[in-house]
């Protein structure tokens, strides 16, 4: 495999946030995976053994160009914690907030729990909510982006 194809994908891996990326050419396989601490763990190589009574090919597919994932736009609201996001105070309850709400400075957004404590999020600025960029339910870092406002 070619090294520039090899830079190339270790560069998409790193911009685009994936975990893993695997690609296989031919007799070629290789196979990228992004660490959680972002550094990247070297790329491993193998070669798999051709069969002693080769099956005609078919001819190789037109490569498929993968446009980098766009950039969100608009202010975001950073978790101020470790913890797990949630859009509403239970289950069954109404949402903080949905997308296209007119949010204020200082409005609950939505909760982080962190140790069986809710922690409630709120609005830095004044905007609309563009974007949830967490699932309810799914674990978060600290500085890590929440809701998008434009």
């Amino acid at each position: 495999m070619d090294l520039r194809k090899l830079k190339t994908m270790i560069e998409l891996v790193q911009q685009s946030g994936i975990a893993e990326l695997e690609v296989t050419e031919g007799e070629e396989k290789v196979r990228i995976v992004r660490s959680r601490s972002t550094q990247m763990i070297a790329p491993e190589m193998t070669t798999m053994s051709l069969p002693e009574h080769p099956q005609p090919m078919a001819a190789p597919a037109a490569p498929v160009a993968i446009a980098p994932p766009a950039a969100p736009s608009g202010h975001e609201v950073k978790s101020p914690m470790v913890g797990t996001f949630y859009r509403s105070a239970s289950p069954g309850a109404k949402a903080f907030a949905e997308v296209g709400d007119t949010v204020k400075a200082g409005q609950i957004i939505c909760i982080i729990e962190a140790m069986k404590l809710m922690n409630e999020i709120e609005c830095d600025k004044d905007g609309v909510v563009k974007a949830f960029l967490i699932d309810n339910g799914q674990p978060v870092e600290y500085g890590e982006p929440l809701v998008l406002i434009e």
